[in-house]
């Protein structure tokens, strides 16, 4: 069984969202070792915490007494040491990237082939890191493998590189599928009375706040519910 090696910018037990779908399907037929961005403890000194939620999942989460934030420059010198026990010296893994700020790192392993799934336009986010751009053009030069996750992201991508795929995200349907003829509502909405409009995942800078206000000012016998973490 080959082993895939990925570096993730969202954390395994966060929201269950593209890395965890795709991840525990691919676990069907290889060997899954997540490296998570590392967080600050300040206790140190640098080792890496690992767990396994699923068969034939493991999650790396580096632990370092550096407080800078993503796969910066700084904990890049703390993790790439860390890298070294991860797999036994005969494993050639493919190394998987959702964020090209880990691209220091592939150095440390001995791929074979290197995939940059793209699941967001990270350089438009708020304080993205300055070196985001270079690194993805980078790993545009390098991989062999591009997934774009939706239209968007493929246009905006498959110019710069000669093997760009478009992968867009889906739905779940045996996860959904068992809401069907629900009619019980969640003791959290009882008090709240009809109609609702529903909106459930991450609320973050891409949810137009002032959009959804100008919505339930617009319509104020409408019930707007938005369930999802709040970052």
């Amino acid at each position: 069984m080959h082993t895939i090696v990925v570096f993730s910018h969202l954390r395994w037990d966060f929201v269950f969202q593209r890395p965890q779908h795709l991840l525990t399907r691919l676990a069907r037929h290889y060997r899954i070792v997540i490296v998570e961005e590392p967080m600050h403890d300040p206790q140190g000194p640098a080792r890496l915490e690992r767990g396994s939620p699923l068969p034939n999942i493991t999650v790396c989460r580096p632990r370092t007494p550096i407080d800078v934030p993503g796969f910066h420059d700084d904990q890049i010198a703390l993790v790439a040491p860390l890298l070294a026990d991860l797999l036994p010296a005969s494993v050639r893994p493919i190394v998987w990237f959702y964020t090209p700020m880990a691209l220091p790192l592939l150095k440390e392993l001995d791929a074979r082939l290197v995939v940059y799934d793209c699941m967001d336009e990270l350089a438009s986010f708020k304080k993205a890191p300055r070196q985001l751009l270079q690194r993805e053009s980078a790993l545009l030069n390098l991989a062999d493998l591009v997934f774009a996750g939706g239209p968007s992201l493929y246009e905006a991508k498959r110019h710069r590189h000669p093997s760009v795929h478009c992968f867009p995200s889906s739905v779940d349907v045996e996860h959904f599928r068992q809401a069907q003829g629900a009619v019980a509502s969640h003791p959290a909405q009882e008090a709240i009375p009809h109609p609702r409009l529903g909106f459930y995942g991450v609320i973050d800078e891409r949810v137009d706040l002032d959009l959804v206000g100008a919505l339930a000012d617009a319509h104020p016998d409408w019930q707007l519910v938005l369930v999802g973490p709040v970052v």
